[in-house]
């Protein structure tokens, strides 16, 4: 019999417990700004991305390169990681701190 553990039972919160106050713990926040002018378009934004925010854009700048952008949907998402803002060879993006907010989580009762 194999001892491995399904993805479900991994993710699966425990019952009826509440290992602290969630409310009180808040998840930070940021606003990717991508200079578009700038961009060589190398994907390094997107790959290092830990939440996934950033996509390819479907224009392209005077240079003639894609540039990323915030996906749709996800703008609240960004962590303030600054993962971005590091792995850009040209300089192009920068991270602004956004205030933070609470966590929402749902618990199984």
């Amino acid at each position: 019999m194999s001892s491995k553990r399904t993805l479900q039972t991994v993710l699966m919160p425990v019952r009826g417990r509440n290992p602290f106050n969630i409310n009180k713990v808040l998840k930070p926040r940021g606003r990717p700004h991508i200079n578009s002018n700038i961009c060589k378009g190398c994907g390094f934004c997107i790959e290092f991305c830990p939440i996934g925010v950033l996509e390819f854009s479907d224009t392209v700048n005077p240079w003639g390169y894609q540039y990323p952008r915030i996906k749709p949907g996800m703008e609240d998402a960004c962590v303030n990681c600054g993962m971005c803002e590091r792995v850009c060879p040209e300089f192009a993006i920068e991270v602004f701190e956004e205030p933070p907010i609470p966590y929402k989580v749902s618990w199984v009762e």
